[in-house]
C-alpha cells in the first residue's frame, strides 16, 4: 500500500466520519430537547435507579456513536482507496504524509481509549443500576404495609438511593454494588464496609453525611428532630456481622429485616408523615427533574 493512497483514503474517510459524528451528536441533542418534557410529569415519580438508568442510556448512545463512527471510517477508507484517492496528495513531500499518518494514528488511539473507557464505565453503571433496581423492587414488595418508597432523593450532601417514610419512622437505604465473588461475604467495621476474601473496603462516611443532611431538612420542615435510620444494602453478598447499631447491613434477601428494626421513639404522627410525603413527592417527581435540567 503506497503512502499517497493510504493518506488520501484516510483523509476522505476521516472527513466523512467527522461529519457523521457531528450529525449524530446534533440529532441526539435535538432528540433529547424535543422529548425532554414527558406527559403527566407531575404525576410520575422517579423509578428505582433512575439516575443510573439515564447514565446508562447516555453511555450506550456514546458507545454506539464510537462504534458506528469506526465502521463508517473503515467502509469509507476501503471505498476511497479502491477509487484511487491518492490523487488528493499527488506531489506532496512524503514527510508531510508521514506527519499526517502519525496524527491520524494518535487520533485513532485517543478514540480507542475513550471507547474503552466508555465501555468500562457503562459496565460499571449497569452493575450499579441493576443493584439499585433489585433493591428498589424488593422495597416495594416488602414495604406495602410499612411506608412509601421514594427513589433518588436529593439532599445538600448528595443523592440517597431509596427513602422509606411511614408511621414507624424514616429509613434511608443506600446501595453498594460490587460483583459478587464465590463464597464472598461482607461485614461492617465502624465506618467501612469490608468485602472478603479480598478484604477490600468502602467508606460509608459520605452516606452518613447524606443522611444527616436529610435529617436537617426534615427538622426544618417539622420543627422537631426526625431520626432517619441508615440501611446499607449490598445485593449478592452474604452478610456476616456488623459492629454498629447506627447502620443495618442487609442484602437483597435479608431486606425484610428492616421492618423489625424500629424504635417507638422514632414513630411519626400522621401529620408528620403527610408533610414528609408531600416534600418527597415534590422532590422525586419528573417535574423536579425537568426544573433541575432547565436550571
Amino acid at each position: 500500500m503506497d503512502i499517497e493512497g493510504f493518506s488520501g483514503a484516510a483523509t476522505v474517510a476521516l472527513a466523512c466520519t467527522i461529519v457523521f459524528v457531528l450529525v449524530t451528536k446534533s440529532w441526539q441533542i435535538i432528540s433529547r430537547s424535543v422529548s425532554s418534557h414527558p406527559s403527566f410529569a407531575g404525576s410520575i415519580m422517579r423509578e428505582a435507579a433512575q439516575r443510573f438508568r439515564d447514565e446508562f442510556d447516555r453511555l450506550t448512545r456514546t458507545q454506539t456513536t464510537y462504534l458506528s463512527a469506526a465502521l463508517v471510517f473503515v467502509v469509507l477508507f476501503i471505498a476511497a482507496y479502491v477509487l484511487n484517492a491518492e490523487r488528493l496528495y499527488a506531489g506532496y513531500p512524503q514527510w508531510q504524509l508521514y506527519l499526517f499518518l502519525v496524527a491520524l494514528l494518535f487520533g485513532g488511539l485517543l478514540a480507542l481509549f475513550r471507547l474503552m473507557r466508555t465501555i468500562a464505565a457503562r459496565q460499571q453503571v449497569k452493575l450499579i443500576r441493576d443493584a439499585n433496581i433489585a433493591i428498589g423492587h424488593q422495597l416495594h414488595r416488602y414495604s406495602a404495609d410499612f411506608g412509601h418508597v421514594y427513589h433518588d432523593v436529593t439532599t445538600s450532601a448528595g443523592v440517597i438511593d431509596h427513602v422509606i417514610v411511614g408511621q414507624n419512622g424514616a429509613y434511608a437505604v443506600n446501595v453498594f454494588a460490587r460483583r459478587p465473588s464465590r463464597n464472598g461475604d461482607v461485614y461492617l467495621d465502624n465506618n467501612k464496609v469490608v468485602f472478603r476474601p479480598a478484604d477490600k473496603s468502602l467508606s460509608i462516611v459520605a452516606t452518613a453525611k447524606k443522611i444527616a443532611a436529610l435529617e436537617r431538612e426534615f427538622r426544618r420542615l417539622l420543627d422537631h428532630r426526625v431520626r432517619v435510620r441508615s440501611v446499607i444494602a449490598i445485593p449478592g453478598w452474604q452478610i456476616t456481622e456488623q459492629s454498629s447499631d447506627e447502620h443495618l447491613l442487609v442484602n437483597d434477601r435479608s431486606l425484610p429485616m428492616l421492618r423489625g428494626w424500629k424504635d417507638q421513639a422514632d414513630y411519626l404522627m400522621n401529620e408528620d408523615v403527610n408533610a414528609l410525603h408531600n416534600l418527597l413527592t415534590t422532590r422525586c417527581s419528573l417535574v423536579a427533574d425537568n426544573q433541575d435540567t432547565a436550571a
